[in-house]
């Protein structure tokens, strides 16, 4: 590590900023990395891996932990409980790393941080841990075992466990913790996918395609994507196959108008974009002004025209666009325990009560954007979550309260199961001649 960056300390501090201050993981660690491009690539890993990792298996962790210190996770100083924390997961999860240097640093961590009277107790509970580790015994009952193993809140456990068998699950758990290379839809509107792959390779970018979406590939042994010229030039997108989906089922022709009412950050506008080979026009829509801008950013990256971008409100109904589109597109807000292995404190922050209000938004906005659509038109409704509340039970409830629209085909992706993330999609089709805006 550089001698004048600490990587265990950039480490602490980024996982407090998550843990204790609120920050999603993603925003703060790519803050964190920005402000840190200097460092070489390696040492940069160091940090993405003991942050993403000790986010991912915290709930264990912390397990393990609890078994060794009289006093309990949820009683410790936050620095402290961080400082343990990073250092349990590098104990069982980072074999390069040995346990004897692990010691030591979070030791000398605890001191520089002000906590120099608890440097005995960091060094014995990490060192019993260490010696440990092998005997450690995990629940018997299946809810707060699959809780334990794969760091999942046990209400969602639970709540799985209702809705799919408990080997479901187990596969679910798995794949959240397992690491997988970066998913990119190659534009090609600028680049074919073969030249891609070629500028990639040049790069030094392990590239391999995908058997069945022709415009997917996966990246690997790259720094980071803004340093790639291929990513600057906008020649892809980082989006996941089950997003990708989105767009193939939408299907829109060339000429059509579409309307993505919840755009941010812009992939599967873009992606329509390109299916409509740039004629017509997509519509691309968020609720803040930040929101669009992530989209504006993208949609310049990628040098298509026929995109225009706006700020509203999904839950207002736009008079102007009243059974005017071929393809509306509402990938609303959700849970997000689809994706869980991309943004790992999601798990952490999302509660019973806030699922129940995402899916009374989820109908609040379906019952607007389904007004936009023209006669023979499509409304394609996704989430990137496993909830059937927010899934199934809401396109039923949709098909019951909006008469003149017909399911042409649904289909929940599951993680381990499917590949890609944890996706929900449901393409419904306005049948008869009329266009009475149902409310």
């Amino acid at each position: 590590m550089s001698a004048s960056v600490n990587g265990r300390e950039v480490a602490l501090d980024t996982l407090l900023l998550v843990t204790r201050d609120g920050e999603y993981s993603h925003t703060a660690l790519r803050s964190v990395l920005d402000k840190h491009q200097y460092l070489e690539k390696r040492e940069r890993a160091f940090i993405t891996r003991v942050v993403e990792g000790t986010l991912e298996h915290m709930i264990e962790i912390d397990y393990i932990i609890d078994q060794f210190s009289k006093i309990k996770t949820e009683k410790m100083k936050p620095v402290i409980r961080t400082i343990l924390r990073s250092g349990v997961y590098q104990i069982k999860y980072m074999d390069s790393v040995p346990d004897r240097a692990v010691c030591n640093e979070s030791v000398k961590l605890a001191g520089k941080r002000g906590f120099g009277s608890l440097k005995g107790f960091v060094n014995g509970v990490l060192r019993n841990i260490s010696r440990g580790l092998d005997d450690i015994a995990y629940p018997k009952d299946e809810a707060a075992y699959l809780s334990v193993r794969y760091s999942l809140p046990e209400w969602i456990v639970s709540q799985w466990l209702r809705e799919y068998d408990a080997a479901t699950v187990r596969c679910m758990g798995e794949a959240f913790l397992t690491d997988r290379p970066t998913c990119v839809r190659c534009n090609t509107a600028v680049i074919s996918k073969e030249k891609l792959m070629a500028c990639l390779r040049e790069e030094g970018v392990t590239v391999t395609e995908d058997e069945n979406m022709p415009c997917a590939l996966y990246i690997e042994d790259y720094d980071y994507l803004a340093k790639l010229q291929s990513f600057r030039e906008g020649y892809f997108y980082v989006q996941d196959l089950s997003s990708m989906e989105a767009a193939q089922w939408a299907a829109p022709e060339e000429g059509s108008l579409a309307v993505d009412v919840c755009a941010a950050p812009g992939g599967k506008a873009l992606h329509l974009a390109e299916i409509m080979k740039g004629s017509g026009q997509v519509i691309a829509r968020d609720l803040t002004e930040y929101k669009t801008g992530l989209i504006r950013e993208n949609v310049e990256r990628s040098g298509l025209d026929n995109i225009k971008v706006q700020q509203w409100d999904a839950r207002i109904f736009d008079e102007e666009l009243a059974c005017a589109a071929d393809v509306v597109i509402a990938d609303l807000p959700c849970s997000g325990l689809g994706v869980l292995g991309k943004k790992t404190d999601l798990k952490y922050k999302m509660t019973p009560k806030q699922q129940e209000e995402l899916a009374g938004l989820q109908r609040e906005i379906l019952s607007v954007a389904c007004g936009y659509v023209k006669p023979g038109g499509r409304l394609l409704y996704s989430t990137c979550t496993i909830h059937k509340k927010e899934n199934e039970e809401n396109a039923q409830w949709f098909l019951k309260t909006h008469p003149d629209f017909e399911l042409q085909k649904e289909q929940q992706r599951l993680p381990g199961t499917d590949r890609g993330d944890g996706f929900y999609l449901a393409l419904f089709v306005r049948v008869g001649n009329g266009c009475t805006q149902v409310r």
